[in-house]
């Protein structure tokens, strides 16, 4: 069939065969007859036929159209809008904000790469187990660190706490009393001690141990001058020692090894003796007797040299009886040079024990747990951790940080608050003191290069201080041997405090 034929007669065709194809199809004459007039209608050819063949067709191309004469108005519109001639409106130029850029006040110095190390020198094994630390003293950089928080025995290292202790308490120009006062009965004397162990029983002219330390001779020639003027003709017949200033029961820590007062290198710890209760007080080491307050006791009746039998016993002064005699120690600055320089275990104990009585602790030696560590925080320094026992260090249940000594020392060597006392009376290596006869060996050329205080017990072998490097810096420090430590630790520690002198500011941690 050609695509021209007229729609007409096609509808007519159609028609028919669809009424051909009704006789074989039940449907009703109604129907068929709706459907014929229907397919022959004239309203629905042309654009009504196409819109009823094809409507959703027809709809969206409407739509179109609308679209686009909308869209063709709208550019009528604005073209009209944009013709007319817009007025100028007045603004101000605004002006621009700067947040300025924060720079800092100080601008941080780059850190220093150190390459210098110790750490092979630490490892030797007469050093058993090292602890240690090391403090530049200008910068207060923490340079070396082993275990260096850790608290750990300090061994005789402890007296550098005991004399800063002594002097923030006491002041350095404190000074012991040894007196004699009047007694209560007839011909009674009262030799009372006032912690005073430099008392010398020596005579005029011959020093001990402790250069320029009082006599006895000058208590005893005062006693005599001042009773023969109170009681012309009587006699002195008792003499009564007093050793109460602290409990004299309190005299011995059971952590001590009794061995180191037979040896000779401490006393007990009584207020009243002489020489350090030394056997020979020429001696720095020498047998200490059981019995301190009655060897002061023969020995001022000795000195009084009265000529007649004289009875002694022990006892106290009473309150208000008159002063017959008094001497007095050197200050506490000479007394801690002492102490420091030859590491004097019973002048430790007794500056100790003075400096408690002082400060209301009583004198006891539980009371230095606590005294020592609030004296200590004057210098800012943080004691936590520090747990003190005793005075000298002699006790393996002291326990202070190698860090906190460091601390302590980097605070000596600045001298600040008096601390210069202790500065001046530290053994210098190769030279004085506990120190003058090491640094030997390889070890010389730190010789006059380090000052520090030296320890050692049977548990410990220490060393804390500070070393004038070669590169000029000056670095406090404080190494530990721990453990049942031989003599030849000393060595040990030596060579790895000469490490530090070589490094200097170079000094690495690892």
């Amino acid at each position: 069939m050609s695509q021209d034929e007229p729609q007409g007669r096609r509808a007519a065709r159609q028609a028919q065969s669809k009424s051909s194809r009704r006789a074989k199809d039940p449907k009703s004459s109604a129907q068929a007859e709706t459907e014929v007039i229907r397919s022959s209608s004239p309203s629905r050819n042309g654009i009504s036929g196409l819109l009823s063949k094809h409507p959703k067709a027809w709809l969206f191309s409407s739509l179109a159209v609308a679209f686009l004469l909308l869209g063709t108005g709208a550019v009528f519109a604005g073209a009209a809008v944009g013709s007319q001639k817009a007025k100028p409106v007045a603004t101000g130029t605004p002006t621009p904000t700067f947040t300025p850029r924060t720079i800092p006040i100080d601008i941080p110095t780059p850190a220093a790469l150190r390459t210098c190390s110790i750490d092979a020198l630490t490892k030797d094994p007469r050093l058993l187990t090292f602890a240690g630390s090391v403090i530049n003293v200008t910068t207060g950089e923490s340079l070396f660190d082993r275990s260096a928080a850790a608290p750990a025995t300090p061994a005789s290292v402890l007296k550098v706490l005991t004399a800063a202790a002594a002097l923030a308490i006491l002041g350095p120009d404190y000074q012991m009393s040894t007196k004699v006062f009047e007694g209560s009965t007839p011909g009674s004397i009262v030799l009372v001690g006032g912690g005073d162990p430099t008392l010398s029983a020596l005579p005029a002219g011959v020093e001990s141990v402790y250069t320029g330390a009082p006599k006895l001779d000058d208590l005893a020639a005062q006693t005599k001058t001042a009773w023969e003027a109170a009681h012309p003709g009587d006699p002195i017949t008792n003499v009564i020692l007093d050793s109460t200033y602290w409990n004299p029961s309190d005299k011995w820590d059971p952590t001590w090894q009794r061995s180191e007062q037979t040896t000779g290198y401490h006393s007990e710890v009584t207020a009243l003796m002489v020489d350090g209760d030394r056997a020979d007080p020429q001696k720095m080491t020498s047998p200490r007797s059981t019995d301190p307050i009655t060897r002061a006791g023969d020995a001022f009746v000795a000195a009084l040299n009265l000529g007649t039998p004289v009875t002694m016993s022990t006892g106290s002064a009473l309150a208000g009886k008159p002063l017959l005699a008094e001497v007095k120690s050197q200050p506490l600055k000479v007394l801690i040079g002492q102490m420091l320089l030859n590491s004097d275990n019973t002048l430790a104990e007794m500056i100790a024990r003075v400096a408690s009585k002082d400060s209301g602790g009583g004198g006891t030696s539980a009371s230095l747990a606590s005294v020592i560590p609030a004296a200590l925080t004057t210098y800012g320094l943080d004691t936590t951790g520090v747990t003190i026992r005793d005075g000298s260090g002699l006790s393996d249940q002291n326990l202070v940080s190698p860090l906190f000594a460091a601390q302590l020392m980097a605070k000596v060597y600045s001298g600040a608050q008096g601390l210069d006392v202790i500065k001046a009376g530290l053994p210098v290596a190769g030279k004085t003191g506990s120190l003058a006869s090491r640094f030997g060996g390889a070890n010389a050329v730190a010789r006059g290069k380090v000052v520090a205080k030296t320890g050692w017990i049977n548990s410990a072998r220490t060393l804390a201080g500070w070393v004038t490097a070669e590169d000029g810096s000056v670095l406090a420090f404080a190494f530990y041997a721990l453990g049942p430590v031989k003599s030849n630790a000393m060595e040990a520690l030596d060579t790895v405090t000469t490490g530090v002198y070589t490094c200097g500011s170079n000094l690495s941690n690892n």
